[in-house]
């Protein structure tokens, strides 16, 4: 995994000419449960001006996990037929991660009992859709 880290590293030195990350680049990892979180770690190696955790499809809790880092969380249910259930649960632990961390958080969809795609769900009488503070 570190040469993959490597690898963009190396990637983005050969299309700017410069070792320095360009400020357009953001970077991200899916984490659809607590197993992924090694691919946090790893993103925290990159000097992306942005750095974010795609939590989609939400499969499991990811409590705990450590957002050091890690400027934004985009939370969501998998869509689509034979979509496996997420629990709001889980959401409310990665919202209240990115609060304690300071990364932005963002809920992006969750599905009613009927199982149609709810955009922008409201999570505790709020919507929330934050997105990461770029420095501009």
């Amino acid at each position: 995994m570190a040469r993959l880290v490597h690898a963009i590293t190396n990637l983005i030195e050969q299309r700017t000419g410069s070792k320095e990350w360009p400020a357009h680049i953001w970077l991200g990892v899916s984490v659809e449960s607590e197993a992924q979180r090694g691919r946090i770690t790893l993103l925290r190696q990159v000097p992306a001006r942005i750095r974010f955790v795609s939590y989609e499809p939400a499969l499991g809790s990811i409590a705990g996990v450590d957002l050091t880092g890690i400027h934004w969380l985009i939370a969501g249910a998998e869509s689509g037929s034979g979509a496996r259930p997420m629990h709001e649960d889980w959401v409310r632990e990665a919202r209240d991660l990115c609060q304690s961390s300071g990364a932005a958080f963002f809920y992006k969809q969750k599905l009613d009992e009927r199982g149609h795609k709810v955009p922008l769900p409201e999570l505790d009488g709020r919507i929330w859709n934050e997105y990461p503070t770029t420095g501009e």
